[in-house]
């Protein structure tokens, strides 16, 4: 009872009614799921802010997309810019803005270490969880921030057909279908679809036409076995393909306080390619559990951007990436309901990565072709134990120990575009070695009234790595990053779970951040800040007061800094708030539901509003962007088993600035996503 009380308490946006079991999935009504991440089931629960985002909030928020969570869950901020070449995401503060991820991200346990490959369709997904702070006990590698898990349907729990077409402003068109079928109480398998167009919203004055088109399709199929009632075996593959135009920056002019027109001579691009596979393999009896995870990601990718922004043929920048990712990891945990619980696993990977890298400097009749392969192996060893020790009182603690091994074969050389004549720039061979352990330390009491409190202490680290494009011997490699993430919270459930609140405040010390800067004409450079720090609460409120009536508050402040940061004897950024970070996230959401509705079976009517503010673009802090909100609707009809929605998001057409940065020549940002609205037709068989 203990356990179920308490996975209850930390569920605070499942609906509150939805009872607790402990299955991977479950069928529930209005097709909502409930979903368990296999480390953070009921038997191995440790306290950690985890919001859920399920299947009914991402229809009636129309959330097509990972970036579209910003402000909805607390302290959370992913940009929505440019392409999905990097997809920057910000936790608490801490987060990084291209070259391996501060996040870690998890499609039914797939990892995903590359950030372009986050950005991923988000139709028909059973629910998503964001998981606040360092998560290296259990997760490891790029978990220094947060981990981000998304959990597709099962077809042994979920069976469903459904077509969808739909059509928006600036052309979007969507197509969409999936199956969910069981065979046998043994077997099902699953397959999913999906198309999308979009003319693009932003104007290339020069070129007169839109700047960031996209056409993007994906796939999905996955395979389930239940052999026996103690072996679960699910095999699932994604192949997905996006090819865009992107980067619609236009020069921000500080003196005029005021984003100038895009205008720029060459279209730019981003084309991409993603192979996902994963097998999972689970035995479960009386006294432990046993999970095998294998894992395999396939990413080509094609990057061409006009990277001065002018009407001027200056430079042009092309990326080639190919990477190659391979996963294995063993988990074995108790499964009774003695005072003790554990868990313990290893995890091994190998990553390769094969990079060609072509500045273009037109203006001086120049190139600079760069070849890099960067190979990468990890292995790791991790244990969690938990002991109730009295009445509700329980102690956790965990430790996990990561080695990692990188390699770097640089090559830079300098060709003449008139004579194609090249000479040799640079060149290194380089391997670096990166070891730490990382421990983590919880203390939690839960109450017959089903309050929770507890406070943590965890460390967080991400290891060291290679420059992509160095120019100097300086600029090569960075060193790792390190956290100590100091958190107390508590999670009440009132009125007979029909609400539920949760509150947290965290401490987070940063040593030898690794921050991003931007070099026009060669791209994205890592080098190591000193010291910086985050501090803030989150508050995350779901109220249902009638049957079909829900509303959800979350609520997030963050105050981040650098503590000592002397990039150069002129650059001195100590005191100075950290680039990419909201001071404030707001989101506020509700949604009604009428059954029967007149002739119609059911009706609902969705609104949510979303803010965040003051952003800092960089390191600066010259441009920034003061808090703004924006508004959400949706109007759902049904009748037998067709649907017809019609949407409409950021109706107050509010004007903000998506992202910005500095480079060496200026100033660059990027309008935030105009009005939109449109209207879809789904049946469910």
């Amino acid at each position: 009872m203990f356990n179920e009380i308490l996975l209850l308490s930390l569920s605070l946006n499942a609906t509150p009614d939805t009872p607790v079991d402990t299955t991977t999935y479950k069928k529930v009504d209005l097709g909502e799921v409930v979903v368990t991440d296999y480390k953070q089931n009921r038997r191995n629960l440790t306290t950690t802010a985890m919001s859920r985002v399920d299947s009914r909030l991402l229809q009636d928020q129309q959330v097509v997309s990972i970036k579209e969570l910003s402000a909805v869950v607390p302290n959370f901020f992913m940009p929505d810019y440019g392409s999905r070449a990097n997809t920057p995401v910000y936790i608490r503060g801490i987060g990084a803005k291209s070259i391996g991820s501060a996040v870690g991200f998890y499609v039914d346990g797939v990892p995903h270490y590359e950030s372009s490959a986050f950005d991923i369709d988000l139709s028909d997904i059973a629910a998503i969880d964001v998981l606040r702070g360092p998560q290296g006990t259990l997760y490891g590698r790029n978990a220094i921030a947060g981990i981000i898990n998304v959990y597709t349907h099962n077809p042994l729990e979920y069976q469903n057909t459904r077509v969808k077409v739909g059509y928006g402003k600036y052309n979007d068109v969507t197509a969409q279908m999936s199956n969910y079928t069981k065979l046998n109480p043994h077997f099902g398998f699953s397959v999913a679809g999906s198309y999308h167009h979009n003319d693009g919203m932003f104007y290339n004055a020069y070129l007169k036409d839109k700047a960031d088109d996209i056409d993007e399709g994906e796939g999905r199929i996955g395979l389930y076995w239940k052999p026996t009632d103690r072996w679960h075996l699910r095999l699932n593959s994604t192949l997905s393909y996006s090819d865009q135009g992107g980067y619609p920056y236009a020069p921000y002019n500080v003196e005029k306080n005021r984003l100038e027109d895009i205008n720029y001579n060459r279209y730019s691009l981003f084309r991409r390619l993603i192979s996902s596979t994963g097998f999972n393999a689970r035995y479960t009896n009386d006294r432990i559990s046993f999970n095998s995870q294998s894992c395999f990601q396939y990413i080509k990718s094609h990057q061409a951007i006009d990277q001065d922004f002018t009407i001027e043929d200056k430079l042009f920048v092309e990326n080639n990436y190919h990477e190659r990712m391979y996963s294995q990891e063993f988990t074995l945990k108790s499964n009774n309901d003695s005072r003790y619980q554990w868990i313990t696993g290893l995890f091994g990977m190998t990553m390769q990565v094969d990079q060609f890298i072509q500045n273009n400097a037109f203006s001086a009749g120049t190139a600079t072709p760069t070849d890099n392969v960067n190979p990468k192996s990890s292995l790791a060893f991790y244990h969690q134990s938990s002991y109730n020790i009295w009445r509700g009182l329980s102690a956790t603690a965990g430790v996990r120990f990561d080695y990692e091994h990188s390699k770097s074969d640089y090559h830079r050389e300098k060709l003449n575009l008139g004579t194609g004549a090249s000479s040799p720039m640079l060149d290194f061979h380089s391997t670096a070695n990166f070891r730490q352990f990382t421990p983590k330390f919880t203390l939690q009491y839960l109450t017959t009234h089903r309050f929770l409190y507890y406070a943590s202490i965890t460390r967080g680290y991400k290891p060291g790595g290679f420059n992509e494009s160095a120019k100097e011997a300086n600029e090569r490699s960075y060193d790792p990053e390190y956290s100590w993430n100091y958190e107390v919270g508590a999670r009440t459930v009132f009125l007979n779970g029909r609400l539920t609140a949760e509150f947290d405040i965290f401490y987070i010390d940063w040593r030898d951040m690794q921050a991003t800067y931007t070099i026009l004409g060669q791209g994205n450079l890592i080098t190591n800040a000193a010291h910086a720090n985050s501090k803030g609460a989150e508050l995350a409120v779901a109220y249902r007061p009638l049957k079909g009536l829900l509303f959800n508050l979350n609520y997030g402040y963050t105050y981040a800094t650098y503590l000592d940061y002397k990039k150069s004897e002129k650059q001195d950024y100590t005191g100075n708030r950290l680039p990419m970070v909201p001071n404030h996230t707001l989101a506020a959401n509700g949604s009604y539901t009428l059954e029967p509705a007149g002739w119609l079976d059911r009706v609902t009517i969705s609104a949510g509003m979303t803010g965040l503010g003051r952003i800092y673009w960089a390191d600066d802090n010259v441009v920034s962007q003061n808090f703004y909100a924006t508004v959400n609707a949706k109007v759902s009809l049904t009748k037998g088993i067709v649907t017809w929605d019609f949407w409409g998001k950021n109706l107050t057409d509010t004007r903000y600035m998506a992202y910005g940065f500095k480079s060496s020549k200026g100033n660059y940002a990027q309008k935030g996503k105009p009005l939109t609205f449109g209207t879809s037709v789904s049946v469910n068989f």
